[in-house]
């Protein structure tokens, strides 16, 4: 285990909204009133109506993997006894884009496709991270 703590997001003004839902363990996204695209992150103006008015709603969390990258190297010493992981970018089904990891998946099996699911990380007392694993089958 690293003796070096992980870094924390940088938690702006803009993005409050989805770090307090995330500690909820509910994940949200912007969806601009104008057109009702929804988007991540948090942007000022809409870029498919440049639009100005807003919300932030609660998506499903539910999606699949648009793209990844496995990383075997290590950029920062917190992250040495991790690689290789997967960073992956989530398109959700309500059609916003996250990037995030993918959890409790062997590297070997990440793929383009591959249906997922959010799951939170409680890593401080006032930060959640949302991470993303493979789907599990319905209950």
């Amino acid at each position: 285990m690293s003796a070096v703590p992980k870094p924390l997001p940088q938690i702006t003004p803009e993005m409050a909204p989805f770090w307090e839902a995330a500690r909820r363990h509910e994940l949200m996204v912007q969806r601009c009133r104008g057109c009702g695209t929804r988007r991540f992150p948090a942007r000022e103006l809409c870029s498919r109506c440049l639009s100005r008015d807003a919300g932030w709603e609660r998506v499903s969390g539910h999606g699949q993997v648009f793209s990844f990258a496995i990383m075997h190297q290590v950029y920062h010493p917190a992250f040495a006894d991790a690689v290789p992981y997967a960073i992956v970018v989530v398109e959700l089904e309500e059609g916003a884009r996250v990037l995030s990891n993918l959890v409790d998946c062997p590297t070997a099996d990440v793929a383009i496709g591959l249906p997922v699911e959010v799951v939170f990380e409680d890593v401080a007392p006032d930060v959640t991270l949302p991470k993303f694993r493979p789907r599990r089958a319905a209950a």
